[in-house]
């Protein structure tokens, strides 16, 4: 298959939804020999907030001292191929087409199909291994117990801040949530968590005991260092980035730490640009406590000032806890769906605003929102949903969204 084919077969395998379990994708990597090498670390992390920041901060400090290092991360932004890296590299289209040929023939086989996420870490995972990576980081993709990425052996465990998010698959409170997560823990291997709130911290405990990990939660927020994603949050995602990578026995000195985390990026996360001379922000924030980091980021970079609001949010998610942390932000909202399968209308995104939130105007689409934006004066701020953070990025930049449900 081309690349172009390659990329429509596996996003035609979204039609497959979502199967929690372990079996398939250990059967397909087993298949595929994409199991990691001996030797080769694997640092797993799951969360409900901050998995990606603290993903690439591992990623970045990890190559600053000399490793070769293979990310694996979820959902992409713009393009698939931004799910797979090594050294900081995209995997490149012919490799991904051509692996991906490899797969669908070998998907065949399989009863039931293995899903897009079973298949997307197959492919990373085998890419890592022909690359020669001496370390891989894994995002976890939803929760942990049954997630794909759990079915490859982890060195070292972390879990970000713990929340309320895909109460439909993982539970209804935040203890139920942590015990999904908590799953990824493996007996003897050390687990490292950020800061929790008590009922979570007494879950994640309970589970480390019975599987005989051993468990540390970070004290502190990283200092004396310049970090280049914003936030105060982002103190605490690098002191636990660094706390993985000590426990998987990399040596740290005070030059690799300052270059790697003061080069990090990562895309959609309080993300500031300039277009056609407007001051710009991207930001994910697609759950409540993923919005409250957001204002409070806001704050601290921009006090007081008021944004034009461009918001989105998909099917399932806590859309009124979402606006009510962004309306303190806003002046306006101007609210749009998303161009993914799991869209919510306008409309229906309109009537979670809280009372006495400021003026809305709904539009069709996102090209409509940001225009009626771009019309108006001031900072904008563009958040609710990384997929619409995705699509906005695409449209600024002149790439092609390639929207995924996954």
């Amino acid at each position: 298959m081309t690349y172009r084919e390659s990329i429509d077969w596996l996003f035609s395998t979204q039609m497959f939804g979502i199967k929690l379990g372990l079996d398939g994708p250990r059967r397909l990597l087993k298949e595929y020999l994409a199991f990691p090498a001996h030797g080769v670390k694997v640092i797993h992390v799951a969360g409900t907030n901050g998995k990606g920041s603290t993903c690439a901060m591992i990623d970045s400090v990890a190559r600053a001292g000399g490793h070769r290092c293979g990310l694996f991360t979820s959902p992409h932004l713009i393009d698939y191929r931004e799910r797979v890296r090594v050294s900081g590299v995209e995997i490149p289209e012919e490799n991904c087409a051509a692996m991906l040929t490899e797969l669908r023939a070998l998907c065949e086989t399989f009863d039931p199909h293995p899903t897009f996420f079973e298949i997307s870490l197959t492919l990373a995972m085998r890419w890592f291994r022909e690359c020669e990576c001496e370390l891989i980081v894994l995002e976890t993709g939803m929760g942990g117990r049954l997630d794909a990425t759990t079915a490859v052996p982890a060195d070292v465990c972390a879990i970000t801040p713990v929340g309320l998010d895909h109460q439909q698959w993982l539970g209804d409170t935040v203890e139920a949530i942590a015990v999904e997560k908590a799953a990824i823990f493996v007996e003897g291997k050390p687990a490292i968590c950020s800061p929790q709130e008590p009922g979570v911290q007494r879950v994640l405990e309970k589970e480390a005991n019975e599987r005989r990990c051993p468990l540390t939660f970070v004290e502190a927020p990283l200092q004396g260092y310049p970090i280049a994603l914003a936030g105060p949050h982002q103190r605490w995602n690098a002191a636990l980035a660094l706390e993985c990578l000590h426990a998987a026995g990399l040596r740290l000195d005070y030059e690799v730490v300052l270059h790697g985390l003061s080069t990090v990026r990562w895309p959609g996360r309080f993300e500031q640009l300039v277009h056609d001379g407007r001051e710009v922000v991207l930001d994910g924030a697609h759950n409540p406590q993923g919005a409250a980091v957001l204002a409070s980021t806001w704050k601290e970079q921009l006090g007081e000032r008021k944004a034009t609001l461009v918001f989105s949010a998909v099917a399932a998610k806590d859309i009124a806890g979402i606006l009510s942390e962004l309306i303190p932000l806003a002046e306006i909202i101007h609210i749009c769906p998303v161009d993914t399968p799991r869209a919510v209308t306008s409309e229906e995104l309109a009537a979670a605003l809280p009372p006495g939130a400021p003026p809305h105007v709904c539009h069709p689409t996102f090209e409509k929102a940001f225009a009626a934006a771009m019309a108006g004066e001031g900072i904008i701020l563009i958040a609710g949903s990384l997929f619409l953070v995705g699509e906005a990025k695409a449209f600024l930049q002149g790439g092609t969204f390639q929207p995924s449900t996954q």
